[in-house]
């Protein structure tokens, strides 16, 4: 215990630490968010990677706090994935690589001497999923960071009643380096966690999930599952079926995510993102609870019931072709003037 609350303590002021002095060689070296109006260097994510690995291997290495078995092993596959990810921040990777690279390293460590084969292909494709909702999420001044450290506390909670005593102080300092983070990447955003730290953070969140509910029923392991990452997902699914409808390509970066949306019906950057935490803390809970046996498991029925309905209500809002519009109607006025 004790030994957890000075992890997490490390964890958030070296990350902090790290994340500020990372800052202007990423600015002057031009690894920055191109999908944002303004200059935001992208090495905060590689700031994150490295404290939670440090600070989680020093317990591991001191043997104060192990691991666990196969947790060793998710840590060096969620290193191998942010990996490739800072490859894909600083060259513009394929997003078919980066899926490919992230299937590979979950194959690699979903328990399936506990799931079973077909089950435990199902957990890839989850983590897969998770993974690259994390990195969608990375749209907004400090949503991922935000729902990323809800969630770390949520599926920390089912690992300790698993006791997975490991697992759960890796989660802690996870969310401690991502609070760290966080001091810099409130709007407006002076660092970004780019793919490095949103890939790490969603397949870190995920696997450590499907440890958590392995031996339990596939059914109710999806629900708990899909509650406990229930943002990262509605905003993944959003994009999806808007683009589908709408016949763009799924790997086109549009002004359609989550975190657009609520911008559009009026709220402010901080407000999206609180209201996004107060999503993300609503599926957490429901999880958390259905996990530990405190609620019925049909009670994560109810986060998939307002899932759709988000899912539902946000598709109204127009996204596509406002720009164009705007162009239009400035052009227009510019030959009223000249004529």
């Amino acid at each position: 215990m004790l030994y957890g609350i000075l992890a997490a303590t490390a964890a958030l002021l070296l990350a902090a630490l790290l994340a500020a002095l990372l800052r202007m060689p990423a600015l002057r070296a031009g690894f920055v968010d191109r999908r944002s109006r303004r200059p935001v260097p992208l090495f905060g994510g590689a700031a994150v990677v490295l404290v939670t690995c440090l600070v989680a291997g020093a317990g591991q290495w001191t043997r104060v706090a192990p691991l666990g078995d196969g947790v060793g092993r998710l840590l060096l596959a969620a290193a191998g994935v942010a990996l490739l990810g800072l490859v894909a921040d600083v060259w513009r990777l394929r997003a078919r690589v980066l899926v490919a690279g992230t299937a590979v390293a979950a194959a690699g460590v979903v328990p399936y001497e506990d799931t079973g084969v077909a089950a435990g292909a199902l957990a890839v494709v989850w983590i897969v999923f998770v993974a690259l909702g994390f990195r969608a999420l990375d749209h907004a001044d400090g949503l991922a960071g935000t729902v990323g450290v809800v969630t770390a506390f949520g599926v920390g909670v089912c690992a300790a009643a698993e006791v997975m005593d490991g697992l759960a102080v890796l989660l802690s300092v996870l969310a401690a380096a991502l609070t760290g983070f966080l001091m810099h990447n409130w709007h407006p955003a002076r660092i970004g966690l780019g793919a490095c730290g949103s890939l790490f953070t969603g397949f870190l969140l995920a696997a450590a999930g499907v440890f958590t509910r392995a031996g339990y029923g596939v059914g109710s392991s999806a629900g708990v599952l899909f509650a406990l990452t229930a943002v990262a997902a509605v905003d993944l699914l959003l994009v999806a079926v808007s683009r589908l409808a709408a016949r763009r390509s799924l790997l086109r970066a549009s002004p359609d995510h989550l975190g657009h949306r609520l911008r559009r019906i009026g709220l402010t950057p901080q407000g999206a993102t609180v209201l996004s935490a107060v999503a993300a803390f609503t599926g957490v809970f429901t999880g958390v609870l259905a996990h530990t046996g405190w609620a019925d498991e049909e009670s994560v029925l109810w986060v998939a019931g307002g899932a759709l309905v988000v899912i539902l209500l946000l598709l109204r809002v127009p996204v596509y072709g406002a720009r164009r519009v705007a162009s239009s109607q400035v052009s227009a006025q510019l030959r009223v003037r000249s004529g």
